[in-house]
């Protein structure tokens, strides 16, 4: 019960933080010039910062299984 009521909330949540950031922005980066809304930019920032996280804790894993 209290998954699904937190479940809710947090898609609720979600769902605000992108209405709210509906916004089309143009994003530079070097040569390229790219439009895009406000919540697909910070929810690809995020994507990347996981994944550059588990680059990074990934050798150090492999490291303690030797």
């Amino acid at each position: 019960m209290i998954r699904n009521i937190t479940f809710v909330i947090l898609v609720a949540i979600v769902l605000t933080f992108v209405i709210q950031n509906m916004q089309v922005v143009e994003v530079r980066f070097l040569a390229w010039t790219i439009s895009m809304s406000r919540a697909l930019m910070i929810f690809g920032t995020l994507v990347i910062g996981i994944a550059a996280g588990w680059l990074l804790k990934y050798p150090k894993r492999r490291r303690e299984l030797k």
